[in-house]
């Protein structure tokens, strides 16, 4: 059911929904030339040996990797141009930078927005989160699997590599979008990769690398804030509520200026999610237009965004994100103090 606020919110966030050809171009150029600035200068450095003054350039082109990526997403939404076919075309052109087939990640993506907040689709989330039943209920097994997994250090690191190097070569749902689509994005995917080889030699495909690992662990930590937070959204139907699972489920991160130029902007999540037509050029000014009453939950600035990786489980009882559980041993101690 619709209501005076819905209508109110939606009546805010249509003017920032325009698109525009002209700076979408700007975005998609302009980032395109740091990435290219960024490789080409941090890859003579290195092959010079100078990898000290190569860093910082290193890190410019992670950040510009992850802003294409970004765009890429937009594109996905078809809000990155007015021009529906320039997405199409720039979604495929940017899949080369950002590592990912662009039709497959649309797809995924897609059914992310559908089934966001579904306790029983989590399938489709990028970051999988289990239920504190579930986890008291698990094998010894399942919860070492799950501690693994939700280590920050281990999902940080390994996470954005497992993903993007090797998750991203087949990703899930490929054969139900497109084979070829995929085995054509591997083969532009390598031909580039030898085509830094052969001007910049392999001190250029190192820094490729490290700066691609270095955008994965960026990457990473943007989606794990980006609906895992304290007070996040989750549900079963007939009782999920789809505006809660945008809004109230969806974080808004204020990580600084900085930030949100190199990421595109996708901080303001709660936005996109629950208007994904906002073009990545819109979103920090809709944010930072948006009326107190419009806000659905107060921004995330750093302490708290790092305190959210200690948050590991969905109690549904309290609807909140939790902690993993005391041991027992621990936890019946603490009783008989208390006693």
């Amino acid at each position: 059911m619709t209501t005076a606020r819905d209508q109110s919110l939606r009546a805010f966030l249509k003017p920032y929904t325009a698109k525009s050809d002209l700076r979408g171009g700007v975005s998609f150029a302009g980032t395109l030339v740091v990435y290219a600035a960024a490789l080409a200068g941090a890859g003579l450095l290195a092959g010079q040996g100078a990898w000290l003054f190569a860093a910082p350039l290193v890190l410019i082109l992670a950040f510009a990797t992850v802003r294409l990526y970004v765009l890429q997403h937009d594109c996905g939404h078809y809000s990155l141009f007015a021009t529906r076919w320039l997405n199409d075309v720039a979604g495929h052109v940017l899949s080369v930078f950002s590592l990912t087939p662009f039709r497959v990640m649309q797809y995924n993506h897609n059914l992310h927005h559908a089934y966001l907040g579904n306790l029983d689709h989590r399938e489709t989330t990028e970051v999988y989160t289990m239920t504190l039943r579930e986890w008291q209920a698990a094998p010894w097994h399942r919860r070492l699997w799950y501690r693994i997994y939700r280590n920050p250090v281990v999902m940080l690191s390994l996470g954005g590599i497992v993903t993007y190097f090797i998750a991203y070569r087949w990703p899930r749902n490929t054969g139900r979008v497109g084979v070829w689509g995929v085995i054509a994005h591997n083969a532009v995917l390598a031909g580039f990769v030898a085509l830094v080889w052969a001007t910049l030699g392999w001190p250029g495909v190192g820094v490729l690398a490290l700066s691609a690992v270095i955008a994965g662990v960026v990457g990473v930590f943007l989606v794990y804030l980006q609906h895992n937070f304290e007070e996040t959204y989750w549900d079963r139907k007939p009782d999920l509520d789809f505006r809660k699972a945008t809004l109230e489920g969806s974080s808004s991160l204020d990580l600084g200026w900085l930030w949100d130029l190199g990421s595109g902007n996708i901080a303001y999540h709660d936005l996109h999610h629950y208007n994904p037509g906002i073009p990545s050029y819109n979103l920090r000014r809709c944010q930072n237009d948006l009326p107190d009453h419009l806000r659905s939950h107060d921004v995330i600035r750093w302490p708290e965004a790092l305190a959210s990786f200690r948050l590991k489980l969905w109690d549904e009882e309290s609807g909140r994100l939790v902690p993993f559980p005391a041991p027992r041993r621990r936890a019946s101690a603490a009783r008989v103090t208390a006693s």
